[in-house]
């Protein structure tokens, strides 16, 4: 079976694991500390704060900005439903807009026309690891006053132009961008999460609410000649990262410059052979972004069988998964007013499949998910519809 995804996780990530399990500091600790400033310096971020994964990233970024009881966020429907449950989850509403045209991401020119006087911020996605158009975002974000919140859960090693350069995504263009670990994600530490932001006052608030609101650090404490007492000055929530688990991702951020180069290799390798095959539209990639490809997803022509594709692709041990979700879709979110349709949305859950690309992926494996992919197009061709008039 060829996978979806796979993790790229080797015998260095199992020493310095057991390093942290040898040193007797397994909790938030010296290897947190460590990781935070690593991937700082990695993003270009003035701060970086770990947390257990990146929906406590995104509850914690939302209530940084300000998100409370009553108010509204921008969003997308089109992508995973923590989004949706961490606004909610700070008592506000999602306010969901529809995707761009050919592409996955926020459609800038719809963000004007959800403001209200409760929008309170807008939580953008750079979906798959594609950048969004922050410039066109900031510009409507900066106009109308409003906090921006990046989600680049799959975005980390992705980069967008900046003036006459280019900048990695984490070095926050809007107030925090937030990052996750999970396996299926481009580095892994299990579970985890990362915030960045640039703002001295935010991170504060980050690092007093993923433990407990305690006022004294673990490591503060235990490194200190007098006794001191810890107190709580504020509610929290037991968002920590672990020792090991920072540990395991500083080894995964020194392969990430090897691992993102090899997915554009394979990214690559699918647009040049999805030119040529009838029934399937490779991703588009801006000239101002440049994609670190955590996913693959190909855009279906109308006529071919989603469900039948996938189906066929699994029959012949190749892996696929359907388009990104839409929350306005869940059970779980369903009862979220919809202020606008969302066409283009729904299209591209039903209209896309999501083929197998991993840092350890093979051309030999690679070629074969190529020629599945081609068969399994012909096989979930549906047959045209002829109208038959009945002759008199």
């Amino acid at each position: 079976m060829i996978p979806i995804a796979k993790p790229c996780l080797g015998l260095l990530e199992a020493k310095a694991a057991e390093q942290v399990i040898a040193s007797g500091w397994v909790s938030q600790g010296p290897q947190v500390a460590g990781f935070e400033a690593d991937f700082a310096a990695f993003t270009g971020a003035k701060h970086a704060c770990a947390v257990s994964n990146c929906t406590s990233a995104l509850h914690l970024a939302l209530l940084g900005v300000g998100v409370r009881p009553g108010d509204e966020v921008i969003t997308v429907s089109h992508s995973f439903i923590a989004g949706a449950n961490t606004v909610r989850q700070c008592g506000g509403m999602p306010v969901f807009v529809d995707i761009e045209a050919g592409g996955y991401n926020v459609d800038p020119d719809q963000l004007a026309a959800a403001v209200s006087r409760r929008t309170r911020a807008i939580l953008v996605v750079h979906q798959m690891g594609m950048p969004c158009d922050m410039r066109a975002i900031m510009q409507v974000a900066n106009h109308e006053r409003i906090a921006v919140v990046e989600d680049a859960a799959c975005a980390v090693g992705s980069e967008i132009q900046f003036g006459s350069g280019w900048r990695r995504i984490g070095r926050p263009m809007g107030d925090v961008v937030c990052f996750s670990f999970h396996p299926r994600k481009v580095i892994t530490t299990g579970e985890g999460g990362m915030l960045t932001t640039d703002n001295v006052v935010l991170d504060d608030k980050f690092r007093l609410w993923r433990q407990h609101g305690m006022s004294v650090s673990d490591t503060s404490r235990h490194a200190s000649a007098q006794v001191i007492f810890e107190d709580y000055p504020v509610q929290g929530y037991n968002y920590r990262m672990t020792d090991m688990q920072a540990a395991i991702g500083r080894e995964q951020l020194k392969r990430l410059p090897d691992i993102v180069r090899r997915r554009r290799e394979l990214a690559n390798r699918y647009r040049l052979a999805l030119q040529d095959m009838d029934g399937a539209r490779p991703p588009a990639e801006p000239v101002w972004a440049r994609s670190n490809w955590q996913s693959y997803c190909v855009r279906l022509e109308d006529g071919i069988d989603q469900v039948a594709l996938m189906q066929a692709m699994l029959d012949q041990g190749v892996a696929s998964r359907r388009g990104i979700m839409n929350m306005h879709q869940e059970d779980a979110q369903r009862d979220v007013p919809l202020a606008f349709p969302l066409p283009r949305s729904e299209a591209a859950r039903d209209r896309s499949v999501l083929l197998p690309l991993y840092a350890q992926m093979t051309d030999e494996e690679h070629d074969t998910v190529l020629s599945v992919f081609s068969d399994a197009l012909k096989t979930a061709r549906q047959p045209a519809r002829i109208n038959l008039v009945q002759a008199v």
